[in-house]
């Protein structure tokens, strides 16, 4: 029998253990036990044994041989119960009884230990079962999301002391649902509940189980938990409750055990006492929480500027390569001039602090330069994405009020100076003396993010922040002079600030990564190889990829530290990768960070161990960082608990540009005295060892036929399935409104949406089944690669290419090869005219047609080709012609 068959018996199972000044005759026992069986039938079978005890009935080891039979349960295929006589070394005996609830009650056992000794009969005939008892089935009680508990130890129970608690059984219960509300949010406070006889309770993953103290016998209500957490209260001769909360350790966690069973106690004696029902974390725990969220001081850190702490690293290193890039190669000391001259150019224009450049430049050694400029001017950098709609530029700069544009190509906007790179380098120096210099409480930079009611909000971050958070894992991560950063990320997205700046505040040399090089894993790849690279970040999504490019070449990789974020992880991934590169060689550091708080605010160091666990966890606070977890009214829930996540201490943004209402919604005071906190919108729950569990959104649930539903969790669902590597999950409600899947293989072989979904119906409701499930090579991403839902193709379109390759007859010409390689990748019949972008394609799904390309034996095109010719008779004359 399996450890969870036999902990379901054990569940099911109480038993007394009445004490006896001597061990019986057991002649006299099995006389007693055949005369009970001629009036009772189901006795019968019953066998009754005696053992020896070693030790005296007072030794505490006696006592947990008596524990231990007592939670022994009766074997399946027998009576469904069991007597055994444990005899003392210094002479008394004690009878102990376990039965299955279906067929002794507790009085029922008392009757049975009578027969057994000849003190008395039962004081009613036991019921007979129609047969062998069935194990309750476990699916009804729900292993509550914040147990926090360990799979790895399944079929092993624990327990913490409870009471003595001054209240009534009716009030421990209610006390026990107004906690479980706090651990739920107020949507579960069902709390199941056993008494003495009764045969079995409604399952639910918090319940009660009461009984009242007999003289003379040890009860025992279950041998196993009855419920994943089970309060067990003995009414004592006092009045006072006391018992254990005894719970599954792979459902609930000691430290959050013990925790709920205080809470609980206090919660029944301030209803017995006339208090108000409702349950509040009282000031310990509440400073408990706080404290346990809060990262370790940034000790010997000034605040300073991103550009004072730059020019400090030029000046320790000025000939050191700072910058190399297909454009140039920059050393530090050159860096820094080319930068100050650009400085005094800028203020010449009228920057200065409390003012805003925009700058909408290619990735390159004029961007690099023309920020730092900004910074050195004194005024903040609002970095634009080239590849954005003209419109959206405008929009941007309209609503920043930016009256500088560094650019070289911008939508004309009345009462905006555009400036290009070069004017800068070539205006006249004189007259532009320095101005003043921003503080570290100055801006620095403002990044617009994407907004939920659509209108995009600009995030507004001070000086000091950016060397705060170097400051805070510089040592941790070893970060030095000797490394080597790619800076693969937009300047519009907030990764490219750690990328820029993490590297040149702390001496390293910076990689430009191209913009088409960042769309193609295997040349980005390349690129790694080649420089040597060190230290590279990257989304989860867009660091799949690279994984995949990873394991078809024999390159040799520098790199050292991985940093994931700006997306959830799912740590499977990394088990490839980690195949090739052993953490012991290569760290992976999963962040958890938003805009909002300067990019980072957790780090938690990816091992074996989160992968056979299948971690949620995104670490703990970085130092002079805080994380807490809060209900709506912005009290913080007890560890595991899911709620709001708030962030503060050193990387808390100053506000959103000129939204003043929105600031003081998101940005708020805590009231517990730990300063300025943002609201971040993101789901999470608190461990007590002070890791933070990324859980979603808030915002990301949908309705559908009057279910709430989220989205996180179905995708969690089909990745789950060892047939699917990525999935991203959306709410389409055209017609009939539905969900609908998007996978990725986790293998060569197909993934068969049929079979995905009957795997999915065994874990969740029908409901939550999505109700299309469509299979791609890989998932589009957003130019700062999380995964672009906009971009997703129409339901059941853009199918995975097929294994074999295309064979067009021989003369018909690459344009034949073409129409077919397209057919299989979206599924669907092309024209030689049909836009690439426009049937659903992108980046990814280019790389794949490429490579089929290649296999068929056409010429190589790059995904460069792809977006200057997305036609097949584009492409054929591209090819053509080179």
């Amino acid at each position: 029998m399996s450890n969870s068959a036999a902990g379901d018996l054990a569940r099911m199972c109480h038993g007394i253990a009445v004490r006896l000044p001597r061990m019986p005759e057991m002649e006299e026992v099995r006389a007693n036990l055949a005369r009970a069986a001629g009036q009772v039938p189901a006795l019968k079978s019953l066998r009754v044994w005696a053992e020896p005890v070693a030790f005296p009935a007072g030794d505490a080891r006696s006592a947990r041989r008596r524990a231990t039979e007592l939670r022994r349960a009766p074997a399946p295929e027998g009576p469904g119960l069991r007597a055994v006589f444990l005899e003392y070394a210094d002479g008394p005996a004690e009878l102990v009884i376990v039965a299955h609830r279906a067929v002794l009650t507790r009085d029922g056992l008392r009757g049975l230990a009578g027969v057994l000794t000849g003190s008395g009969g039962p004081a009613g005939e036991p019921p007979t079962p129609a047969g062998p008892p069935a194990p309750a089935q476990d699916a009804g009680a729900r292993t509550p999301a914040w147990g926090l508990g360990d799979p790895a130890r399944a079929g092993r129970h624990s327990a913490v002391a409870l009471g003595p608690v001054r209240a009534s059984g009716e009030e421990l219960v209610r006390a026990a649902s107004l906690v479980l509300s706090r651990y739920t949010g107020g949507e579960d406070d069902a709390v199941g509940v056993l008494r003495d006889d009764d045969a079995e309770a409604e399952r639910a993953c918090v319940g009660v189980v009461l009984s009242e103290r007999r003289a003379g016998e040890e009860y025992e209500p279950c041998a196993a938990p009855y419920f994943p957490l089970t309060l067990w209260a003995e009414r004592q001769e006092d009045g006072t409750l006391r018992g254990e909360c005894r719970f599954d350790e792979d459902a609930v966690a000691p430290e959050i055990a013990s925790r709920f069973a205080r809470q609980v106690a206090r919660a029944a004696e301030r209803l017995a006492a006339g208090l108000p029902g409702a349950v509040e974390p009282d000031a310990e725990e509440i400073a408990e929480l706080l404290a346990v969220g809060a990262g370790a001081p940034l000790a010997g850190h000034a605040p300073t500027t991103i550009h004072a702490a730059f020019e400090k690293v030029a000046a320790a290193r000025p000939g050191a390569v700072a910058y190399t890039g297909e454009d140039a190669t920059l050393d530090y000391a050159e860096l820094d001039r080319r930068a100050e001259r650009r400085a005094r150019a800028l203020r010449g224009l009228g920057a200065g602090p409390g003012e805003l450049v925009g700058v909408c430049l290619e990735r390159g050694a004029d961007l690099v330069v023309t920020l730092l400029a900004v910074l050195k001017s004194g005024a903040a950098y609002l970095p634009m994405d080239v590849r954005h709609p003209r419109e959206r530029l405008r929009a941007t700069v309209e609503d920043a009020g930016a009256r500088i544009v560094v650019a070289e190509d911008f939508p004309p906007a009345e009462g905006r100076t555009l400036v290009r790179p070069a004017d800068l380098d070539a205006a006249p120096e004189a007259g532009h003396a320095d101005g003043p210099q921003a503080s570290p409480d100055d801006p620095a930079y403002v990044i617009f993010t994407s907004g939920s009611t659509g209108r995009p909000k600009g995030v507004v971050i001070p000086h000091r922040n950016v060397p705060a958070l170097l400051a805070a894992v510089a040592d941790d991560m070893r970060l030095g002079p000797e490394d080597v950063w790619t800076w693969f990320h937009s300047a519009a997205f907030d990764f490219s600030v750690w990328e820029i700046w993490g590297c040149l505040l702390t001496g390293g040399r910076l990689v430009m990564t191209p913009y088409w090089v960042s769309r193609a894993p295997h040349e980005f790849h390349r690129l790694l190889a080649e420089q040597r690279v060190t230290v590279l970040s990257q989304t989860p999504s867009a660091f799949a990829q690279l994984i995949h490019a990873d394991a078809g070449t024999s390159a040799d990789l520098a790199v050292r530290l991985v940093i994931l974020g700006g997306e959830p992880l799912d740590v499977r991934i990394l088990k490839e990768w980690f195949a090739d590169h052993p953490p012991a060689r290569c760290r992976v550091v999963n962040m958890f960070g938003i805009t909002e708080t300067t990019v980072h605010v957790t780090a938690q160091t990816v091992t074996a161990r989160e992968m056979v666990e299948r971690s949620r966890s995104v670490g703990g606070a970085l130092p002079g960082w805080t994380v807490s977890v809060r209900d709506p009214e912005g009290r913080p829930v007890p560890f595991g608990a899911a709620g709001e996540i708030y962030v503060g201490g050193a990387g808390v943004a100053l506000g959103y540009l000129n939204r003043p209402e929105l600031t003081a919604e998101r940005f708020v005071d805590d009231p517990y005295g730990g300063g300025r906190l943002y609201r971040s919108g993101d789901r999470g729950r608190l461990r007590p060892d002070g890791r933070l569990d990324h859980l979603g959104r808030l915002d990301n649930q949908v309705q559908l036929r009057g279910f709430r539903i989220e989205l996180d969790e179905v995708r969690a669902a089909l990745v789950e399935d060892p047939a699917v590597r990525a999935a991203a999950v959306v709410l389409n409600e055209e017609g009939d409104p539905r969900l609908d899947a998007y996978v990725v293989p986790a293998g060569p072989g197909p993934a068969v949406p049929a079979e995905i979904r009957g795997r999915l119906g065994r874990i969740l409701p029908d409901y939550m089944i999505p109700g299309t499930i469509t299979v791609l090579d890989d998932l589009p991403l957003t130019v700062n690669g999380k995964v672009d839902t906009a971009r997703l193709p129409a339901p059941s379109a853009g199918a995975a290419l097929v294994e074999e390759e295309p064979a067009p007859a021989r003369g018909e010409g690459p344009a034949a090869a073409m129409l077919e390689i397209w057919r299989r990748a979206f599924g669907a019949p092309v024209s030689l005219d049909d836009d690439f972008f426009e049937l659903g394609g992108n980046s990814l799904l280019a790389i794949r047609i490429s490579a089929a390309m290649r296999e068929a034996g056409l010429p190589q095109i790059t995904l460069r080709d792809f977006y200057l010719n997305p036609t097949i008779r584009g492409l054929e004359a591209a090819m053509t012609t080179r």
